[in-house]
C-alpha cells in the first residue's frame, strides 16, 4: 500500500501538476491586483474577491490530487451518471435559483454564492464522449455508430446552454466534441460532417441574437466607432496591453482596472497582465500554457488506452483552446465571446472544474507504461600488456 502511495510519478505528471499550480497562483495574484484597488475606492473589503477565489483554489487543488488517484475503471463508470448529474445541475438556471447577467442566464445563486453549472458540462461531456467512443472503437468506420448517440446527446447538452444564451461555452463544448472525434481516430470523411454541423450551428446561434451580432459587427469594424457600447471594453483591453510595453507599469499599477475595463478580473484579466507586467508577463503566461500542453500531449502520445487518449485530447483542447480564444479576444483577433482564461480569470466554478479536469489528466498520467530500463552492456577491459624483464 505504501509502495503505491510513494511510487515515483512520470515526468508528465510533474509537468502538468507544476504548470497548473503556477498558473493558479499567478491567477490569484492578478485577481487581487485587478480587484483590490477598486474595492477599496468603493468602500468594500479589498481582499473579498481574492479570498473567494482562494477558497475555490484551496478546495480544487487538494481535490485535483485526490482524483488523480482514481482508477480508469472509476472514470468509465462515472461517465453516464456524471453527465446526467451535470445536465440536471445546468437545468437549475431555469428555476428561481437562476441569475441573468448581460443577456445570459447561465448562473445560479445559493446562499449568496454564485455558480456557473455549465462549467461542469465540459468535463463530464469529455468523459462521456471518451467512454462511448471507447466502447465503439471497432465500429467507428461506420458513420451511424459515430453519430449515434454522440451527436444527439451532445446537441441536447449544448441546447441546455444555448437556452441560456451563452455562446462562449457552446463554442468550447463544440471544441470538446470535435477533439474527442479526432483523437478517437474517426475517418476524415466522417469527422468533417460534425465539424460542419458545429460551424453552421454556431453561425445560426450568433445570427439569432441582436446583441451577439452587434459584437461581431464591432469586431469587423477596424476603427470600432461605437465606443460607448460594443467597442468600449475591447478598446480599453487593447489600450491596457499597449501601455504595458515590454516590462509593464508594475504589479498593482494598472490604470484600466479603475472601472475603465468592466471585466478586468474576468474575461480581460490578460489585459491587466500585459499592462502591469508587460510583454514579459504575457510571455510567461503563454509559456506556462505551452508547457501544460506539452505534458498533456505526451500523455496522449504515450498511452495504449483509447479511452485515455480521447478524454485527454478533449480536456487538453478545451483548456488550451479556451486560453487561446480568451487571449485572442483581448488582442481583438476574435469578437467578445465571454470565455474565461483558465486558472486565472475570476470565477470559482470555472477554476474548480478546470482543476478537476487536471486531476483526471494526472490520473491518466499515472497509467502510462513505464519507460524500458536501459540494457546494461558489459564493460570492455583493455588488454593488459605483458611486462618484459628489463
Amino acid at each position: 500500500m505504501l509502495g503505491r502511495v510513494f511510487a515515483p510519478v512520470p515526468s508528465e505528471f510533474l509537468l502538468i501538476a507544476s504548470t497548473t499550480l503556477m498558473l493558479t497562483g499567478f491567477g490569484l495574484v492578478m485577481v487581487l491586483s485587478a480587484t483590490s484597488a477598486v474595492a477599496t475606492a468603493n468602500g468594500q473589503p479589498p481582499y473579498e474577491a481574492v479570498l473567494k477565489q482562494g477558497i475555490f483554489a484551496a478546495l480544487g487543488i487538494p481535490l485535483m490530487f485526490i482524483v488523480s488517484r482514481f482508477s480508469l475503471g472509476f472514470w468509465k463508470k462515472i461517465a453516464w451518471p456524471g453527465l446526467i448529474a451535470a445536465v440536471v445541475f445546468q437545468m437549475l438556471v431555469f428555476t428561481p435559483l437562476g441569475v441573468q447577467n448581460d443577456g445570459n442566464r447561465n448562473w445560479i445563486q445559493i446562499a449568496g454564492l454564485q455558480a456557473q453549472p455549465s462549467e461542469f458540462l465540459k468535463l463530464t461531456l469529455a468523459l462521456w464522449l471518451g467512454y462511448v467512443l471507447f466502447r465503439k472503437r471497432t465500429l467507428l468506420g461506420l458513420w451511424r455508430h459515430v453519430f449515434i448517440p454522440v451527436v444527439p446527446v451532445a446537441l441536447a447538452v449544448m441546447a441546455t446552454v444555448m437556452a441560456g444564451g451563452d455562446l462562449g461555452t457552446v463554442m468550447i463544448l463544440v471544441l470538446i466534441v470535435i477533439a474527442a472525434l479526432f483523437f478517437s481516430g474517426v475517418k476524415l470523411r466522417i469527422f468533417i460532417i460534425p465539424l460542419l454541423l458545429g460551424i453552421l450551428g454556431l453561425a445560426a446561434f450568433a445570427l439569432t441574437s441582436a446583441n451577439r451580432m452587434r459584437r461581431i459587427m464591432s469586431f469587423l469594424d477596424p476603427v470600432c466607432t461605437d465606443y460607448y457600447n460594443t467597442c468600449y471594453q475591447p478598446l480599453h483591453g487593447i489600450w491596457g496591453l499597449a501601455s504595458g510595453g515590454v516590462f509593464g507599469l508594475g504589479l498593482g499599477n494598472s490604470k484600466q482596472k479603475y472601472d475603465w475595463l468592466p471585466a478586468a478580473a474576468n474575461d480581460y484579466i490578460f489585459a491587466i497582465v500585459g499592462e502591469e507586467l508587460g510583454l514579459i508577463g504575457c510571455c510567461v503566461v503563454l509559456v506556462l500554457f505551452a508547457l501544460f500542453a506539452v505534458g498533456a500531449f505526451h500523455v496522449i502520445r504515450k498511452t495504449n488506452d483509447s479511452f485515455v487518449r480521447i478524454v485527454s485530447g478533449a480536456i487538453t483542447i478545451w483548456i488550451v483552446g479556451e486560453a487561446l480564444l480568451n487571449i485572442g479576444v483581448v488582442l481583438r483577433l476574435f469578437p467578445v465571446l465571454g470565455v474565461p482564461l483558465p486558472f486565472m480569470s475570476q470565477g470559482g466554478t470555472s477554476l474548480l472544474s478546470t482543476l478537476l479536469a487536471c486531476g483526471v489528466l494526472l490520473s491518466f498520467a499515472r497509467t502510462l507504461p513505464a519507460a524500458p530500463a536501459p540494457v546494461a552492456t558489459p564493460a570492455r577491459h583493455a588488454p593488459q600488456r605483458r611486462r618484459h624483464a628489463g
